[in-house]
């Protein structure tokens, strides 16, 4: 394994989408590669809090642009209360059903109802999914667990794109 790493960040969205999207495959073979071997998740996350803190996210906003969000129902208690609106008014005003059904946060053409240019306007009210994302150093479980989800996200998230590549360099992972 390897010290410290240092990586050029690649934080262009039109190059994060392009790159993430030519890479799915090889981020496949890293899921199932960690999957079968086993690394320290403590350097796994050093890593990846190592990336988080160098993007800064409200630059970005391409989650609120691009991902859906569905509320917990504590998350629409939450953020009924934030508003200062009932939990009705709230679902009736703010969320909607995907095309799957489920419930999630309004869209617009911006993206998420709540997406005011790069900013969150219940920022401190978020929902816990918002809260946790990208879901690489924060989240449920270890790593490895929800590599599934950052397949995805690597082709909108410039922090989960350039964890995953640091974390090939960290493991010796053959492209």
């Amino acid at each position: 394994m390897h010290g410290t790493l240092v990586v050029a960040m690649i934080t262009d969205l039109v190059q994060i989408r392009r790159l993430g999207e030519s890479k799915r495959d090889e981020n496949e073979r890293l899921r199932a590669h960690l999957k079968r071997h086993t690394y320290v998740e403590r350097k796994l996350k050093k890593i990846a809090e190592g990336v988080e803190a160098s993007i800064d996210c409200t630059t970005c906003a391409n989650c609120c642009k691009v991902a859906n969000v569905e509320p917990t129902e504590r998350d629409v208690e939450k953020l009924a209360k934030f508003l200062r609106i009932s939990r009705e008014h709230f679902l009736r005003d703010y969320t909607m059903l995907d095309e799957a059904g489920d419930r999630i946060l309004k869209r617009t053409k911006a993206g998420c109802v709540f997406l005011s240019g790069f900013d969150c306007m219940v920022y401190e009210a978020r929902p816990r999914t918002c809260e946790y994302f990208p879901h690489v150093s924060k989240g449920e479980g270890r790593i490895t667990t929800r590599m599934w989800e950052l397949i995805d996200r690597a082709t909108y998230c410039p922090i989960v794109y350039n964890t995953l590549e640091a974390i090939k360099v960290e493991v010796e992972f053959q492209r």
